[in-house]
């Protein structure tokens, strides 16, 4: 896992050395060239302005080349003679996506943003230019026969005003994410999950410990049930950072693989299952952000890592099996798996920590429990794959998520916890059915079943999430994907610092 293990200049981010003026980037890969140069950046809303005021030089260049000032792109300027020392480069109100696409429009060098001679871009917008351009230097190359090819990446100073342990908290903890997911399955086992997850918590100084074989299946049944029949047993990890601050739970399902059980998916569904940890991966991501950043939370993260495959052991349709909760569950579909192991998670999430191997001393909730999951095909049917769905408890909780997604550029849309559809999870033979019996509002019916575990009146939220890119777009490249981590973070950052 030594490749998780990150630093600005693998991000494409380097710091300006105290004192430098035209020299070198501190930080800066060491196969950049030394000379810093110059970027100036321009709001769209500002392009025309700057571009009849620029030099002579610079405006007979733009004109050659029929350079057009869209968001997202830059160009090159020679001086007269050919050498490149400046650029300018577009920016609108994608501030992310529009840094990744300077990145890629740009020649590797090192480049320092120049706000002077363009718009008067705020330090938070530079920070949002400077996170887009790191995520567009990642590459997953893990298992290419060919050997790295050696080269830097193309390198932005961090700018002025940026807070450093934020930025690269942000990045470190996207690229964990992307890492995670779309590492195949026979590496990223229950067990693969558990070892990453020790390596951050090694990484932070944090706390962890981890409930597997007889003992999960007392702790948390419905944990242990859905991860009997493969060969990598099932397990509850459990880690805890910080001492002061609000008290935050992230939750993430860990389904390393999903066959769908003996409700077998087809060929084609069951291809990219290796992304069903993707609540997993994304929960320790924003992890490693807030650590990072060194929030002040007192943080806990829960992940249930199991994977759905098919053996003896394997539970049936309409089995009924127990939670962590008592409840007992009525099994609607062996491929609902996901909000079976959230339920034990969720349980545990509201009862509090455990201290170390001693019982609980007391009921101690959480300020915001959150839970991330590639839990249904129906939130991908009702809002695409790049949407994530934001079900929620508190209304006000609901809007400060919505308001931070938005300012971070990282879209969230609620749907509702709509109370009437409730009964239909009551049509089993027991308390609980998994799935109910109707085959509509499907995102909506597993938020429910999960809210029957954080309760009604807990400041919880769930995001169903895609957690992949289905292809490739600047900063965001085909494979596995941090969908909500950035929002969920300013959120969190906003608890933390009231």
């Amino acid at each position: 896992m030594a490749d998780f293990e990150m630093t600005a200049a693998v991000f494409g981010l380097g710091d300006v050395a105290e004192g430098a003026t035209a020299g070198t980037a501190a930080g800066a890969p060491d196969a950049a060239p030394d000379a810093v140069k110059t970027l100036i950046i321009v709001h769209v809303d500002d392009w025309e302005t700057w571009h009849s005021t620029a030099d002579h030089l610079a405006r007979n260049w733009i004109t050659a080349q029929k350079f057009s000032g869209n968001p997202g792109t830059a160009l090159a300027i020679p001086t007269a003679d050919g050498e490149i020392e400046r650029a300018v480069g577009v920016v609108g109100k994608h501030g992310v996506w529009d840094g990744a696409g300077l990145a890629k429009s740009l020649p590797l060098a090192t480049w320092a943003i120049d706000r002077a001679s363009g718009s008067a871009l705020s330090d938070e917008a530079c920070e949002m230019l400077a996170l887009g351009w790191a995520l567009s230097q990642y590459r997953f190359e893990r298992y290419k026969n060919t050997p790295p090819t050696g080269e830097a990446p193309n390198c932005l100073q961090i700018p002025a005003g940026s807070n450093r342990e934020r930025l690269l908290g942000l990045v470190q903890g996207v690229w964990l994410c992307r890492n995670l997911i779309n590492i195949p399955a026979n590496h990223m086992t229950p067990k693969g999950l558990e070892d990453a997850a020790r390596n951050l918590a090694t990484q932070f100084s944090a706390g962890m410990t981890v409930i597997s074989g007889p003992e999960l299946e007392t702790a948390c049944p419905a944990l242990h049930t859905v991860g009997r029949a493969a060969e990598v047993g099932p397990r509850m990890i459990d880690m805890s950072w910080g001492r002061t601050g609000p008290k935050i739970t992230l939750v993430g399902k860990g389904i390393t693989f999903d066959t769908g059980g003996l409700d077998l998916k087809p060929s084609k569904a069951m291809e990219m299952m290796k992304k069903d940890m993707g609540g997993a991966a994304t929960v320790l991501g924003l992890a490693a952000a807030i650590m990072a950043a060194q929030l002040p939370v007192q943080l806990r993260v829960l992940v249930a890592a199991a994977e759905n495959a098919v053996s003896e052991r394997a539970m049936r349709p309409l089995d009924v099996i127990n939670t962590r909760a008592g409840i007992k569950v009525e099994v609607g579909n062996t491929d609902a798996e996901g909000r079976l192991v959230l339920a034990d998670a969720l349980t545990m999430a509201l009862e509090g920590a455990l201290e170390g191997a001693r019982e609980k001393t007391r009921e101690e909730e959480a300020d915001f429990v959150i839970d991330f999951a590639t839990l249904t095909g129906a939130a991908r049917v009702a809002l695409g794959t790049e949407l994530p769905a934001l079900f929620c408890n508190q209304d006000d909780t609901a809007d400060q998520i919505i308001d931070a997604s938005n300012a971070a550029g990282d879209p969230l849309w609620r749907l509702p916890l709509f109370d009437d559809y409730d009964r239909h999870l009551d049509n089993g033979h027991v308390t609980l059915s998994s799935t109910g019996g109707s085959g509509y509002g499907g995102a909506i019916t597993a938020a429910l079943f999960l809210r029957r575990f954080a309760g009604q009146t807990s400041n919880w939220a769930h995001i169903d999430v895609m957690a992949w890119n289905l292809g490739s777009r600047p900063g965001r490249p085909k494979g596995g994907e941090a969908m909500g981590l950035r929002a969920i973070f300013r959120y969190i950052e906003t608890l933390a610092n009231r």
